[in-house]
This record gives C-alpha cells, sequence and structure tokens, in this order.
C-alpha cells in the first residue's frame, strides 16, 4: 500500500508563503531545484492571477525560482489538461487503468505546443 508523498519541511514552508502572498489554498508543493510548481484548489487560480500576476512575480523574487502554478480538479483530464497549460489539448484526453492497477494518460497536444508541453528535457511530463 502506498504510503503517499511527504512533503519537507521547506516545501511546507513554502506552501505557507505562497498561501499569504496570493490568498490561494495550496494542495501541494513540488520544488524541482530551479522551479516551484504549486497546486492550487479547483477555482483558485483566479486569486493567484489575479492583478496582472504582479503576487507571482513578487514570490518569484522572493524564493528566486520560477513559479508555475497548477489548478486542481477532481476530474483526471482536467487535471491533466490544466498540468500543460499553456499547450493546447485538441483532442480528448484517454484515461485507461492496466492490469497492474496504475492509470495512463494519453495526450494529443497542437504540434506547435508540443515543447511547451514536454518542457525542457521532459520536465513539464
Amino acid at each position: 500500500m502506498s504510503e503517499g508523498v511527504r512533503l519537507t519541511d521547506k516545501e511546507i514552508k513554502y506552501m505557507s508563503l505562497f498561501e499569504a502572498a496570493t490568498g490561494a489554498s495550496v494542495i501541494d508543493c513540488i520544488d524541482s531545484g530551479d522551479i516551484m510548481v504549486f497546486i492550487v484548489g479547483d477555482g483558485e487560480l483566479k486569486k493567484v492571477l489575479s492583478g496582472k500576476g504582479v503576487k507571482i512575480q513578487q514570490f518569484s523574487r522572493i524564493v528566486k525560482k520560477k513559479i508555475k502554478v497548477i489548478e486542481y480538479s477532481p476530474d483526471p483530464s482536467k487535471f491533466i489538461e490544466n498540468a500543460l497549460l499553456p499547450a493546447k489539448v485538441i483532442e480528448p484526453i484517454r484515461v485507461t487503468e492496466r492490469t497492474d492497477g496504475r492509470k495512463i494518460a494519453v495526450v494529443t497536444v497542437d504540434p506547435k505546443d508540443k515543447g511547451v508541453a514536454i518542457g525542457k528535457n521532459g520536465k513539464t511530463i
């Protein structure tokens, strides 16, 4: 049985700072070195982006990292679509379950957005 993901003290601190700076509720935080990814609650992205993204820019300067924000959705397909933004998904996302119980998603994006969807050295996926 999976024990789940454990957050470090540093990630918990970043989540708290991000919530204070943006007013959005943070579900998860991933620190991958030069970029911080925050998963915010469903409907919370507008709080983060208000004021033309000034809150994100200020937070990015404070932590000295690039910031990516993904809006959570309980629907796996919608969550994946949110995670790949600004790449445009052009076909319905297919989520299938393997015989071992793991789920796999197949996503088709606009060819011009392929680099954005995959990210530098595959970081996005």
